[in-house]
């Protein structure tokens, strides 16, 4: 028998909303179980990029910082700076961005810290001993807290097919600086025949390793490339693949690592909650959300990062595809974010579970369903 996984479908009624289903799979799950009074709670979220609007709604962050205070515990929503530049790079902005997005203090009831301080350099060292790093640079305010709640918008990514609760803990929870080590068996190439030279990968490079060829198409100095994906991101005639220096496993494995540090002290003290709906093909981070490649599907809750992956993964193969999403010519596509990005989503899954975080074995348990409603209420 595999790890627990709670899951509930986005149908509501006037007996149970959204945010009711949501406390009520939370509770399912034992998030309350992990809180102690006088414990401060970290909750994992993304605030979402400028442009963007895709990233979780603040009403359902609320949620959850009700739960932790009714337990005597003391939330705070945070993240780390980012990598790249753009609006999340220092804290100064990263709390501006999220403030515009809604995530104000009179909308969801807990301040906002920003993990790794004013420019990323607030962190702590965390032994893992593992197959690439011995020691991972966790941000501190996630790392200090007694208790943490990763709420997490699946969706694709880029560079690992897919981003969930181990994408949020690991790439989510790191410094720059182990962001940039986690990055740092990639170089992106730009495809002449696809650019367009808009300039818009130059001026997203944090550190300048771009510039213009001949009709002023785009290249990158790989002498300078730091590997950040932020061009690959933001490139607007997906002209810039990544060009792996080692097998595409390596980031994932490192993200997994990095995961690994979050949660290794917080054994009985971290719940997971992953929402697949908005599932639009990149991440939270870029300046826009495309049409969704699958309908809302639902709400999953864990005490497993592993197995509340797998589950979402899982839903999102088996749902239909939305017309006119970018799927649409990968209608019998059984991978739908490999169709989409050409990244293996399992490597993050498979490390995980070797680094015994959790297990790629789970057991649904649906409940509020709409046939079900009867039973269940």
């Amino acid at each position: 028998m595999g790890s627990k996984v709670y899951f509930t479908d986005m149908t509501t009624d006037s007996r149970r909303n959204l945010l009711d289903k949501t406390r009520q799979l939370a509770e399912k799950a034992g998030l309350a179980d992990i809180i102690k009074k006088r414990d401060l709670v970290a909750i994992k979220v993304h605030f979402g990029e400028l442009g963007n609007i895709a990233y979780l709604p603040p009403p359902i962050i609320r949620v959850i910082v009700e739960m932790v205070k009714e337990r005597g515990g003391k939330p705070f929503l945070t993240d780390a700076n980012t990598l790249y530049g753009g609006k999340r790079h220092n804290a100064v902005d990263h709390i501006e961005t999220a403030m515009k997005n809604g995530f104000a203090y009179e909308t969801v009831g807990a301040p906002i810290v920003i993990a790794d301080g004013l420019r990323g350099a607030d962190f702590a060292n965390v032994t893992v001993e593992g197959k690439h790093f011995k020691s991972v640079k966790i941000s501190s305010a996630i790392h200090y807290a007694d208790a943490l709640v990763a709420v997490s918008h699946v969706k694709g990514h880029e560079l690992f097919g897919f981003g969930g609760a181990l994408k949020n803990l690991g790439m989510g929870c790191g410094s720059p600086a182990g962001k940039q080590t986690m990055h740092s068996d990639l170089i992106p190439k730009v495809d002449q025949e696809k650019c367009i030279a808009c300039g818009v990968c130059i001026e997203r490079c944090p550190v300048n390793a771009i510039d213009r060829v001949e009709k002023k198409k785009a290249f990158i100095k790989e002498e300078l490339c730091i590997g950040c994906g932020e061009c690959v991101a933001f490139c607007p005639s997906r002209a810039i693949p990544i060009n792996w220096k080692t097998d595409e496993t390596v980031i994932q494995e490192k993200t997994a690592e990095y995961a690994w540090g979050v949660v290794k002290k917080k054994k009985g003290k971290s719940s997971f909650i992953n929402f697949i709906m908005n599932v639009t093909p990149d991440c939270d981070c870029v300046s826009w959300n495309d049409l969704p490649i699958v309908p809302d599907l639902g709400i999953l809750a864990s005490l497993d990062p592993v197995a509340i992956d797998q589950a979402s993964l899982d839903l999102v193969n088996k749902a239909p595809i939305t017309v006119n999403s970018v799927l649409g010519e990968h209608k019998d596509s059984g991978d739908k974010f490999r169709a989409v990005h050409n990244k293996n989503t399992s490597h993050i899954l498979d490390h995980g579970e070797c680094l015994k975080m959790g297990s790629r074995n789970y057991e649904l348990e649906s409940l509020w369903l709409r046939q079900n409603k009867k039973e269940h209420n």
